[in-house]
């Protein structure tokens, strides 16, 4: 097992605290765990550990806070299978940038700039941080398979995509699984867990979980559940400028965490997510 990142692990308890529009479980938002998702890849019903949606109740005000607001926004500006290339409008630009602009301004988003100004690895200058956050998030690649720019970071981790029509591949963001649940969009299959994870808890915010999503399956994703946009850009961000490794463990609140953060050309943030490894013991 690795080595916990200690300095890394300050980093994220410091955006954790103060991660101001995270939801509490149980009064903005409660979830619905059921039973264990089965080890099936296949989209029919046979294997599914939960007959009711995922989400039972979220207060959907939060919503109307800036950085959820300029977030969802950005979730209906993507073509979902890739192969499909992606066509940005003038519109899908400046939404790009009023999601940037808006999270800028928070405290996570703060704390993650000051440290990786601090260690040379972002430009201190706002402007030129913001234009290093769209490369890293928002610029276009070829995915795997494809010979046309179809994917970006943002898309892959927050938005999700489909591969063949029959794979789900990245969608790690609880509020776009919320809405493509209320949609109909979203079949949620059960919670995943293995031999050496954790029991999941309706009341901690990171699920590991099988769904459906259109015709594709999900056999196994992992997501914080609750916390904020800027939570995640911030964690994410330093995990990937600060850390040559695609896997970093961090400690943090409640949880172990190894989070995953696959780098594309080093350029870009090819997938990024969250492993729960154990809870803490809380003195």
């Amino acid at each position: 097992m690795i080595e916990s990142d200690r300095e890394l692990s300050a980093m994220v308890q410091e955006l954790w605290d103060n991660d101001v529009n995270r939801l509490q479980p149980g009064k903005d938002y409660r979830i619905s765990l059921q039973g264990k998702a089965g080890d099936s890849m296949s989209i029919n019903d046979n294997n599914d550990g939960a007959g009711y949606p995922l989400f039972t109740f979220v207060d959907e005000n939060i919503f109307k806070k800036e950085t959820f607001l300029a977030f969802i926004s950005l979730l209906d500006n993507y073509e979902s299978d890739t192969g499909e290339p992606e066509i940005v409008t003038p519109e899908e630009v400046a939404e790009n940038h009023k999601f940037l602009d808006s999270i800028i301004q928070t405290p996570t988003m703060k704390i993650a700039h000051k440290y990786l100004v601090e260690k040379h690895l972002s430009p201190k200058d706002e402007t030129q941080f913001k234009e290093q956050l769209y490369r890293i998030w928002f610029e276009l690649y070829a995915r795997r398979g494809s010979s046309r720019p179809d994917s970006s970071g943002f898309e892959h981790v927050f938005v999700g995509e489909t591969r063949g029509g029959r794979t789900v591949i990245g969608f790690h963001n609880w509020i776009q699984l919320y809405l493509q649940e209320k949609l109909g969009h979203i079949d949620y299959k059960g919670y995943s867990v293995n031999a050496n994870s954790p029991q999941p808890d309706e009341n901690k915010h990171i699920l590991a979980l099988q769904f459906s999503w259109k015709n594709g399956i999900k056999p196994k994703g992992s997501i914080f559940i609750g916390v904020s946009p800027e939570f995640e850009f911030a964690l994410y961000t330093l995990c990937f400028l600060t850390s040559p490794n695609e896997r970093v463990k961090v400690q943090f609140s409640f949880y172990d965490v190894e989070i995953v953060c696959h780098h594309y050309n080093q350029k870009h943030i090819g997938t990024t997510y969250p492993v729960l490894l154990k809870y803490q013991k809380q003195d």
